[in-house]
């Protein structure tokens, strides 16, 4: 495997880990970096740009390599991303986290959501993982189809009782969040308060210009251990995915069909749950920027803030994931369903690969993308193993 990049000295494990994960986990293209202390550690690609690129007898590639700016959906993922602009407004005192969405968003408050808190949309307790009339993808595409949705769905459980997996709606409550504080896009606001003063390389919303650096997305059936998911006794997460009426089965099916994520008018859309597309350097960087400074930019997150985003919110028996999960503030939260660095570490996974955190106390911040998508949902072994080897590589 021909890697391209470098690593800092020190950091020689993840370099081997990020080979391994090409030669024994099934990867076909992808990009690894790292930031220490505002400082980029690592900074790793290798393999194709596209999944479905392959290699002629010759050795030579038949589709574009993957290149130094390549970038790629990340899903999930995205969600971290998203969350920053709510915690930004807060910080900048334009959202109260205690108050009722439906103070900023009247329309929401319709069959008893009164009591939905803005604190409950980022840690998914809002009791709203389902929509009971699922959105086409063409509807989708119209983030203010997906809000109408919402405002009009009932709740599921009374709000900051529980907690599931908000793997679709999450999107559309915190987008419709931002529109109504700001007037603006959730996407153009990522552009212009985060990601453009970061120099971060992600949208939620891909301009045209960018989108020949974006490869194709696909599955790919890594050997092994795909899973890294415990269940909860007596239900397995194969039973509930299997299941139609389930939570599970319904959360991410509030969009049906799921659209092609290769398709570049669902690239182009503002879906702050699913769409994010990055670079893993834009992505490190991203978390980076939220715990210190980058090359003489801001940091975006106050000690404060900092401290809001990581602090237990819900954790336990999740509703739609059928798993434990810990999440603060729109981050997940290091534990066994998706472990990141220590404990003290905050970020978010992509379904099926991706994956981004920080971890304050080291000074780390990761990135991680790709474009073969396993069946995993929060604890991909091709990141995992990316960062048991960055947790090697760092003093004891």
């Amino acid at each position: 495997m021909d890697v391209n990049g470098t690593v800092a000295e020190g950091f020689e494990p993840v370099r081997e880990a990020f080979v391994r994960n090409f030669e024994v986990l099934g990867e076909r293209g992808a990009a690894v970096a790292v930031y220490r202390d505002g400082r980029r550690v690592v900074d790793l690609w290798a393999g194709t740009k596209d999944v479905d690129g392959t290699k002629d007898v010759d050795g030579t590639a038949d589709s574009a390599p993957w290149e130094r700016g390549t970038a790629q959906i990340v899903r999930s993922a995205t969600k971290g991303v998203a969350a920053a602009a709510l915690l930004l407004l807060h910080q900048r005192g334009l959202l109260d986290l205690d108050a009722p969405v439906g103070e900023y968003w009247p329309e929401f408050k319709a069959v008893g959501k009164e009591r939905v808190l803005v604190r409950h949309v980022l840690s998914h307790q809002a009791g709203l993982p389902v929509l009971d009339r699922p959105l086409t993808p063409e509807e989708a595409l119209d983030p203010l189809r997906g809000a109408e949705a919402v405002a009009r769905q009932a709740l599921v459980w009374e709000p900051g009782t529980d907690h599931g997996y908000h793997a679709l709606t999450y999107g559309w409550l915190l987008g419709e969040l931002v529109r109504r504080v700001t007037g603006r896009d959730v996407g153009d606001w990522i552009a212009e308060e985060i990601a453009g003063p970061v120099g971060a390389d992600l949208w939620v919303g891909l301009p045209a210009a960018e989108a020949g650096r974006v490869g194709r997305s696909g599955r790919v059936e890594a050997p092994g251990n795909a899973g890294g998911l415990r269940s909860r006794p007596k239900r397995s997460v194969t039973e509930a995915y299997d299941d139609p009426a389930s939570l599970t089965r319904r959360a991410f099916a509030a969009i049906t069909p799921f659209p092609d994520q290769n398709d570049l008018a669902y690239r182009a859309a503002s879906l702050p749950a699913t769409n994010g597309i990055a670079t893993a350097e834009g992505l490190a960087r991203f978390y980076a920027s939220l715990v210190g400074e980058v090359g003489g930019g801001p940091r975006l997150f106050t000690p404060g803030t900092l401290a809001a985003a990581r602090a237990e919110e819900s954790a336990g028996p999740d509703r739609v994931l059928v798993i434990n999960t810990r999440f603060g503030l729109g981050y997940m939260l290091h534990g066994s369903a998706s472990p990141f660095l220590d404990a003290g570490s905050f970020g978010h996974p992509g379904r099926g690969g991706s994956l981004g955190f920080a971890d304050p106390e080291s000074g780390i911040a990761f990135g991680y993308v790709t474009n073969g998508f396993s069946k995993t949902v929060t604890a991909d072994p091709r990141a995992q193993a990316l960062v048991r080897a960055l947790r090697a590589a760092l003093p004891a």
